[in-house]
């Protein structure tokens, strides 16, 4: 089992490149891909909504980011998850994803200043992905 590489580990400048692949960036997303961080694509992809992108991060061993992202929806049961694994930043960072203050003061507390950043993004984007889904002009 590899180790488990956080969020928080990675490059400012990779962290910056999945933030605008989770925007619907693709030439990012490539970034990412061709720079040997399918991990985070595929994050970004699975905060989209991309099903296959999910079930990569599970079949490739980056459970932590699935649940995240499922945890960033709000799934009690990620969340739950999350808590046994002692991921609790990550717990956090979804909170702050669905807007709580108190979630961002401690991220700003902390210096974890970039995921509040992403929190904001996240959100803006989940608001046009929601939408997405519920126009029924748009459903295949």
């Amino acid at each position: 089992m590899q180790k488990i590489k956080y969020l928080w580990e990675y490059d400012i400048k990779l962290l910056l490149a999945m933030e605008q692949a989770i925007t619907g960036k693709k030439e990012f997303l490539d970034i990412l891909l061709e720079n040997g961080y399918p991990e985070l694509a595929a994050f970004a992809n699975t905060i989209r909504g991309d099903v296959e992108a999910y079930q990569w991060l599970y079949r490739y061993g980056y459970l932590e980011l699935a649940l995240l992202s499922d945890a960033i929806d709000g799934d009690k049961d990620a969340y739950d998850w999350l808590n046994q694994q002692n991921l609790q930043i990550y717990m956090i960072i979804a909170m702050a994803c669905q807007g709580s203050d108190e979630a961002k003061n401690y991220l700003a507390k902390n210096k974890l200043d970039f995921f509040i950043r992403f929190a904001d993004t996240v959100a803006e984007e989940l608001k046009y992905v929601n939408r997405d889904r519920s126009d029924y002009h748009k459903f295949k």
